[in-house]
């Protein structure tokens, strides 16, 4: 086929997920297989043939497409699709662009389900409309079908290639029609049992097929109501039922319990990771990455960071107007300048503690909305041991810097403004979580800079009782 007929186009660049179109002179990754000397073309070819497909799909991933193409391209056709699969997505697409209709469609056939609709959603749309016509039926239909799904949903990260099984079936049947579609499922470990209405009813190990009479019935060997999830059940909250239930796959079913999909352990877990970074990019008030920090333009960093330092300016100004309102407090004591930094960044610091400490709790499920009340108790009763701990530990240098009046309104403040700082740090996500906003976004620059105003106006305001007469 000539290259006009390829089926994307050969322009030597990337679109990446936020749409930035930018060059792509070249794949780098971190290379997992530095010792391979890459000038010997006998020990380049010998890592190719032995390399596992995860290593090899980061070897070409440094390489440039047109290279990576022909090397991917003279693998047997199994082993290219693993590779494929492997590489990330960005490589895929630029890839995807050099190969002819005929190339990409065969590698897309034999791809699993879940990991060809993720492919397609990377795709510009008219690279999907390119794509899907040079599949069959079958596999334009089940990538519609798994794409349409919204992004964070059990449907999105789940596969249409899974084992079923009907109740009326002997164990040595049932092992027949595992054999014939083993090649096309996921996994064959745990079958679902479904009945005529493709309702799910129960799921078999493979274990007790195979240990069972060869005329025992599947409808007394599978495990009755299976735990299952929801098309449209949180991504997060289909990882934390793999760790809970410690299975290597979940059903999925539709609002009528009719079984759809599978999700395995190894997509739950690539979905707990995505959600794991993408909470610690809300705790630094990061805005939503889809690519690696690495491969982020310029633009796009500074598009996702702006935002929050912007808002936050302003919550600073509190702190500043806090201090101007007490500067008459300040020009009589001058000493008191000294510890402002040290006061207000320990109420921060506090905060950050307390609200990390929330954030990941109530991400886990460790703790509930209904906790708060007990949770504050406990958190009260830690503030009042750490401030006063840093208060004894402060007061020596307030003495030495001010005498006994500065000491004592330095360690007040200290208690104080570390109570403060727990308190709001710990309330804070349990607050959004209420109004059903993500906790992490309790994060610690907006923590900080509310504790840091209240700090001010805490310091000053014991500074003015105790010192102005």
């Amino acid at each position: 086929m000539s290259k006009s007929t390829k089926l994307l186009s050969t322009d030597d660049t990337k679109f990446d997920r936020g749409g930035e179109l930018h060059k792509m002179d070249r794949f780098q990754v971190t290379d997992p297989n530095s010792s391979l000397d890459r000038a010997d073309p006998a020990a380049v070819q010998r890592f190719i043939q032995t390399a596992h497909s995860v290593d090899l799909a980061a070897y070409f991933d440094e390489l440039q497409p047109d290279v990576a193409r022909q090397q991917l391209l003279a693998l047997p056709l199994t082993r290219r699709v693993e590779v494929f699969g492997y590489l990330r997505p960005e490589v895929q697409v630029a890839l995807a662009r050099l190969f002819e209709r005929s190339q990409l469609a065969e590698i897309i056939t034999e791809m699993s389900a879940d990991d060809r609709a993720d492919f397609f959603n990377d795709l510009s749309l008219e690279e999907q409309q390119a794509l899907l016509r040079g599949l069959a039926q079958t596999e334009r239909d089940d990538i519609r079908r798994l794409a349409a799904y919204a992004e964070g949903t059990a449907g999105a990260i789940m596969t249409s290639d899974y084992a079923a099984l009907t109740p009326e079936l002997t164990s040595q049947d049932a092992i027949e029609v595992l054999r014939r579609e083993a090649p096309d499922t996921e996994t064959i470990y745990r079958a679902y049992v479904v009945d005529p209405d493709r309702c799910l009813i129960g799921s078999v190990r493979l274990q007790d097929l195979i240990l069972a009479s060869t005329d025992a019935k599947v409808a007394d060997l599978m495990e009755r109501d299976p735990v299952a999830v929801t098309l449209h059940e949180d991504q997060e909250d289909v990882a934390r039922k793999f760790a809970h239930y410690d299975v290597l796959a979940l059903p999925v079913v539709d609002v009528d319990g009719r079984l759809v999909g599978i999700v395995t352990h190894d997509d739950a877990l690539d979905a707990l990771q995505e959600e794991t970074t993408e909470d610690f990019h809300k705790i630094g008030t990061v805005g939503k990455l889809t690519q690696g920090v690495r491969d982020a333009s310029i633009g796009i960093l500074y598009r996702k960071r702006v935002l929050w330092l912007g808002l936050l300016i302003f919550g600073n100004l509190f702190s500043g107007a806090g201090i101007a309102y007490f500067e008459h407090v300040i020009v009589s004591y001058v000493s008191l300048v000294f510890f402002l930094p040290l006061l207000i960044g320990s109420s921060g610091n506090a905060g950050s503690q307390a609200a990390t400490l929330m954030v990941r709790a109530l991400a886990t499920g460790d703790v509930m909305l209904k906790d708060w009340g007990y949770l504050l108790g406990r958190e009260l009763l830690v503030a009042v041991a750490l401030g006063a701990t840093m208060a004894l530990a402060i007061a020596p240098i307030g003495l030495a810097r001010g005498g006994p009046a500065i000491a004592l309104v330095v360690a007040l403040t200290m208690l104080l403004v570390v109570l403060a700082g727990s308190v709001i740090g710990m309330s804070l996500p349990f607050l959004l979580s209420r109004f059903r906003l993500d906790p992490a976004a309790a994060s610690a620059p907006l923590v900080t800079t509310i504790a840091d105003a209240i700090g001010v106006i805490l310091y000053f305001s014991i500074a003015s009782a105790f010192l102005i007469t």
